[in-house]
């Protein structure tokens, strides 16, 4: 019996989840506290293992989500996926943070992701190309290159622009909360391992608003 870890600290808080890997029906443990710092991922996989059954030795893959987003967060998920995985017993996959996201669809290929930056500015990730652009260059860039589905945030939804051309393009809008870690699975199929991970989004947010 092994285990698949998910580890995302790129948005608020800390979600991490265990995935029994090869079983025809395989158990699944998640814990989501938004309000986390990283003292707490310790703990948080201590009692997912406890949950599980499970010992650290079981888990042998380690997926951490490496951006956008805080520097903070990222170097938290970051140095504690490392951390676990340097005595070489599980392999390390660096994943974006929309890439990941883009699994929430049914086919994330061909899914776009849109999730927000900071007012009037947002992340897009969109025939696998991945930008920080305004509102209105989002609503260029759907229009030239419509999707089937957009994954989306709340912020997403509650904009007055986004939402109508979603409409437009026909396009089905999936929420990026509630739904499993575990469909981030299949990125292990296409993702190399690493030991050694670098965030995408590290830049400070000053940065951004320069751009």
């Amino acid at each position: 019996m092994t285990f698949d870890l998910f580890v995302d600290t790129s948005r608020k808080g800390i979600s991490m989840a265990l995935l029994e890997s090869g079983a025809a029906d395989p158990r699944y443990f998640e814990s989501i506290d938004e309000a986390a710092r990283g003292e707490t991922a310790s703990a948080m996989l201590d009692a997912l293992l406890e949950k599980a059954g499970a010992s650290l030795d079981q888990v042998t893959r380690v997926m951490v989500t490496l951006g956008p987003g805080s520097f903070s967060g990222l170097r938290t998920g970051v140095a504690f996926c490392e951390g676990l995985s340097f005595s070489g017993k599980r392999k390390l996959y660096g994943v974006s943070t929309l890439q990941a996201l883009a699994c929430f669809a049914d086919a994330p290929e061909n899914a776009a992701v849109v999730i927000r930056a900071r007012k009037g500015y947002w992340y897009l990730r969109l025939a696998n190309n991945e930008s920080f652009i305004e509102t209105a260059q989002v609503v260029d860039a759907l229009k030239a290159n419509p999707v089937k589905t957009v994954v989306v945030d709340e912020a997403a939804l509650a904009d007055e622009a986004l939402p109508a051309v979603f409409k437009e393009i026909g396009a089905t809008t999936v929420l990026d909360k509630g739904r499993p870690l575990s469909d981030w699975a299949k990125l292990f199929d296409s993702v190399t391992p690493s030991l050694m991970q670098e965030a995408n989004y590290i830049q400070p947010s000053y940065f951004e608003k320069l751009h």
